[in-house]
């Protein structure tokens, strides 16, 4: 890469964070420790910034592990962030890890999911209930958490108060749209919104954090929900998962969900690919 190539494809790369974070120049220098000056010959490609400084502005900005590692290729630095297979012996001690939490979260539902909803594991109370009565063609791997959340043949003809939790999970997507750019979530984000039915907020709405009212045979379940993410992972892969645990709002909801996994037979099929499952695996 020429000297006058790696700085002109730096500066573009940079100068289309800062708006979406809404932090003006001035902002951004201060919190790189540089100056407003510096920065702007670095914006315009007159200045080639060292590795330190691509760094440092990647941190100011926020970037995930993977976007930062695209700062520093476009900077013409190598990244410094590993993006390791899920199966990596390097993720292996974490991958037990979680799947202790999820056999530990039974017999309430919990899954970990990656990057736009992918799913990467689940407990058996989560295969029970949230995959139940799914199409086929949506549990094939990959298995998209969001889709089959929201999709009208999969959870979402079941789920009581569609257009709240649905716009619920919209919103996080849009957020993380907005935040993180990638086609591929505004691919997901438009078919998300075609399952989902409008909603005309009235006096009483209190927003869309609301708990997930899922229909089961026993009666309706009340969950709610909450999110795990890896803050402090160093690992790109790793960086992107989050763990997702659902917990009884009511009494009636923990009384299935306890009952339920009395009566499990721990042979039983299910529904999701069973290498997904934890306690289920071939």
């Amino acid at each position: 890469m020429s000297a006058l190539a790696a700085p002109n494809r730096f500066a573009t790369e940079l100068r289309r964070w800062p708006d979406s974070r809404r932090f003006s120049q001035l902002e951004l220098a201060l919190r790189a420790g540089t100056t407003q000056r510096h920065l702007s010959y670095i914006e315009q490609g007159r200045s080639m910034p060292g590795r330190t400084m691509v760094v440092r502005l990647a941190e100011s900005l926020e970037l995930s592990l993977r976007e930062r590692n695209a700062l520093l290729l476009a900077a013409g630095y190598a990244p410094v962030f590993p993006e390791s297979g899920l199966d990596d012996d390097a993720l292996r001690p974490v991958r037990d890890a979680l799947d202790g939490i999820l056999e530990g979260h039974m017999p309430y539902p919990a899954v970990v999911a990656g990057r736009a909803g992918a799913l990467v594991a689940a407990n058996a109370a989560a295969d029970d209930v949230l995959a139940s009565g799914a199409a086929p063609a949506l549990l094939r791997p990959p298995v998209n958490l969001l889709r089959l959340a929201v999709h009208p043949h999969g959870m979402g003809c079941r789920v009581e108060n569609l257009p709240e939790w649905g716009r619920h999970i919209i919103e996080n997507v849009r957020a993380q749209a907005l935040r993180s750019p990638d086609p591929r979530l505004d691919e997901l984000l438009g078919e998300l919104e075609s399952h989902v039915p409008p909603m005309a907020p009235g006096r009483d709405h209190i927003g869309f954090a609301v708990p997930l009212r899922l229909r089961c045979d026993e009666g309706e379940l009340r969950l709610i929900t909450t999110l795990t993410s890896f803050a402090t992972a160093v690992d790109v892969t790793l960086a992107e998962l989050h763990l997702e645990a659902f917990l009884p709002a009511d009494n009636a909801t923990a009384r299935i969900l306890h009952t339920r996994n009395q009566l499990a037979d721990a042979d039983a099929e299910g529904f999701l690919p069973r290498e997904l499952v934890v306690g289920r695996r071939a």
